[in-house]
């Protein structure tokens, strides 16, 4: 599997390094795709009266939520059609360090791997006439050719619907094989796991298929997915504090925020992913890994929702795709990839339209995106630092969301 030649060093650039400096052996050169092609800029109004007016009860919240150990840490942006409203930062990234949290502090992002890195490198390959959602994984990858799970379409996968169970902690056998070895024992093992229930018959949210479709990506792109989705995605649109950070690179120097004093680790985690299968795995899985800021995640959200609508975007996706990745499975709280407001108790709180789409990470945090109405709320946490036994954020977020949004709508 090819990879691509990263620079790691200084402040966070995640860049491909540019065409003089990259290996012939790397399979790309200076192709077009390399080029960023930025959205329209946002007005930034989170600093005049009328922006932070709307949202000062928001702002009491935080800093409540701060005052009573909901998390340690958190950064919060809203913006609504093209502009931002509100985006501010509170609390401690590190509580040991006494490291402050700012705008620009990197987050462990955690599952949002899966719309933000997973799906969207589907939806590229789907788009290049590489695969279709559709196909089953028994066309795709030879280990799941003759078994049980020949017949899963990738959309069961994105969809949740394959029939996998939604954890397996397979970090405990892989850390007793050799590196080298990991990625053919975790095939075997997902070949081999018993599923739950009949293929596309009822939802699940699972980690298990998103390891799948890292596998299947990489197969037919012929890349590592943190390579492709840097080089074919990020890149091009500039975004320099989106990525991955396999456990074989330097860590770049930046603001990070810290995860779990981790008792298997026996560390505090800063800078290295916290899931433990993806930890074992390099760093690097289709269903966590992705470290990145806020505003970074926005960018892509906001060239989303503009490509979503026929707006000026960057055109890197093709607009009848994201309407179809962010379209509602009926009778269902998922999209391709991405979850929908559920019927009841949704972490989106009471405002999102049925028409919106978001995600939750582990370690704290979330994006939720109102197509109709054009809002973005992100709220990226440090909730497990230093621990995961902290749960307050599950009352905290529906609440918040509903006062973001009653001065909006």
């Amino acid at each position: 599997m090819k990879r691509y030649i990263f620079e790691k060093e200084g402040r966070v650039r995640g860049r491909i390094l540019e065409r003089h400096e990259i290996e012939s052996e790397n399979g790309y050169t200076n192709s077009p795709t390399m080029r960023s092609t930025r959205s329209p800029k946002m007005k930034d109004e989170s600093k005049t009266k009328i922006g932070f007016n709307n949202m000062r009860h928001v702002d009491r919240m935080m800093r409540q939520a701060i005052s009573e150990n909901v998390f340690p840490g958190a950064v919060l942006l809203v913006s609504q059609k093209n502009s931002i409203l509100f985006f501010e930062a509170y609390g401690h990234a590190n509580l040991f360090s006494g490291q402050a949290m700012t705008r620009e502090t990197i987050f462990d992002l955690a599952s949002l791997t899966k719309p933000l890195a997973t799906a969207l490198a589907v939806m590229l390959l789907v788009q290049r006439g590489k695969i279709n959602l559709e196909q089953s994984l028994g066309s795709l990858l030879p280990e799941f050719k003759d078994s049980d799970k020949s017949s899963i379409e990738l959309k069961h996968l994105l969809y949740h619907n394959a029939g996998f169970p939604d954890y397996r902690p397979y970090y405990r056998a892989l850390s007793e094989i050799p590196p080298k070895k990991r990625q053919e024992a975790l095939l075997g093992y997902l070949r081999d796991e018993p599923l739950l229930h009949g293929i596309g018959e009822r939802i699940l949210y699972s980690d298990l298929g998103f390891m799948v479709l890292c596998r299947v990506i990489e197969k037919v792109s012929g890349h590592r997915l943190d390579c492709f989705v840097t080089h074919e995605i990020y890149k091009p649109l500039a975004l320099d504090n989106l990525f991955f950070l396999p456990l074989d690179a330097k860590i770049p120097a930046a603001a990070y925020a810290a995860t779990e004093k981790c008792p298997w680790r026996k560390v505090v985690l800063e800078g290295r992913v916290h899931d433990e299968n993806a930890h074992v795995m390099g760093g690097v899985g289709g269903h966590a890994g992705l470290f990145g800021s806020a505003q970074n995640v926005h960018f892509l959200l906001t060239d989303l929702l503009y490509t979503f609508h026929g707006y000026a975007s960057s055109r890197l996706f093709q607009q009848d795709l994201v309407r179809t990745f962010l379209r509602r499975l009926p009778d269902t709280d998922k999209a391709l990839g991405f979850d929908t407001p559920s019927l009841t108790a949704s972490s989106s709180g009471r405002h999102f339209s049925n028409n919106s789409v978001g995600h939750l990470g582990f370690a704290g945090t979330s994006f939720w995106m109102d197509l109709e109405r054009e809002i973005i709320v992100i709220l990226f946490t440090n909730r497990i630092h230093p621990t995961r036994a902290n749960e307050g954020i599950k009352a905290f977020r529906p609440q918040l969301h509903d006062a973001v949004m009653e001065p909006l709508i």
